[in-house]
């Protein structure tokens, strides 16, 4: 089967993860349902965790560290009184069982400050990061010490519901790489009582909402034309790109089509960085990448993306 030239320039799916599944299984499966390979999804979701999948099909594919890197929205519960393993209900427990029915919703905030902005965090010792090609949690069922690598994140907000019989829920938007489950476990620490993610639902991830998608059943029951109708499917030339907009000329057009750079004057951009080319409508032609040409004014764009038939 052929895959639609709209695939193949590029195709933004935004699927509803089950609980249950990793992330590459709804690719694989994904792929099995389009009959075409080339789909990648753009942040990972825990087992454990449902919510925004954002596949990347087609030309999207080489834009895929561009969407992961956007902010993300979460609601959840937090278990208080007890820590695990993997910082969720899936690991083993830590310790005894504390009592966390004294701890109320404004002793939760003021520990949460610590959580709120920028700061420093440790993956987790249970999670898929890497080092020297082998995973932490790999090394972690070994025994092996997992070495902390601590990075930037930023939390821009993070708010609390009241504890009920010791469970929190709550809502964060954080900086892409995040782990949501270190802070659930690192909040249990502050207070005292230790604690640990019970449920986790990805809701946006930059602007695409999770109410735009659909379950991964349905997709896989849809017929073909329907796979790729709005609102789950997002062509590439509908995406609200953040880029600089190249307007071109008719001959430029004609070139960027044909895969040729195109020389662009007074252009806002660094080495590597994306713009969007326009042709004389408006319409989006394609994306491309800018290389400065020596100390000029001028910088040649290279389009990466053809969108435009």
């Amino acid at each position: 089967m052929t895959a639609p030239s709209a695939l193949k320039r590029g195709t933004l799916f935004l699927l509803d993860k089950p609980a249950g599944l990793t992330s590459h299984d709804v690719v694989e499966r994904v792929r099995n349902a389009i009959a075409f390979s080339r789909v990648g999804h753009s942040g990972t979701l825990d087992p454990m965790a449902t919510g925004l999948l954002l596949l990347c099909a087609g030309g999207a594919a080489r834009l895929q560290g561009f969407f992961t890197k956007m902010d993300k929205s979460y609601q959840g519960t937090i278990r208080l009184g007890r820590s695990t393993t993997t910082y969720d209900r899936e690991g083993e427990a830590v310790g005894e069982t504390r009592d966390a029915s004294g701890v109320g919703r404004e002793e939760i905030e003021r520990a949460a400050d610590a959580f709120r902005g920028a700061f420093l965090q440790s993956p987790p010792p249970y999670s898929a990061k890497k080092i020297q090609g082998r995973k932490f949690y790999e090394m972690a069922r070994k025994g092996e010490a997992v070495p902390l690598l601590p990075k930037k994140v930023v939390v821009s907000d993070l708010s609390f519901g009241e504890p009920r019989d010791g469970i929190v829920p709550f809502s964060i938007t954080c900086s892409s790489g995040t782990y949501v489950r270190s802070i659930a476990s690192d909040l249990g620490e502050k207070l005292g009582c230790g604690a640990h993610l019970d449920s986790l639902r990805r809701t946006s991830i930059g602007a695409f909402r999770v109410e735009n998608a659909v379950s991964l059943e349905r997709f896989e029951q849809m017929p073909p034309e329907e796979r790729l109708s709005a609102p789950h499917a997002v062509p590439l030339e509908e995406v609200p790109f953040p880029f600089a907009k190249v307007p071109l000329a008719s001959l430029e057009v004609w070139k960027v089509r044909k895969g040729q750079a195109v020389p662009v004057r007074e252009l806002d951009a660094r080495e590597g960085d994306w713009v969007t080319l326009l042709g004389t409508a408006g319409q989006i032609v394609a994306l491309g990448q800018v290389t400065p040409m020596g100390a000029g004014k001028v910088s040649l764009v290279k389009p990466k993306i053809v969108l435009a038939d």
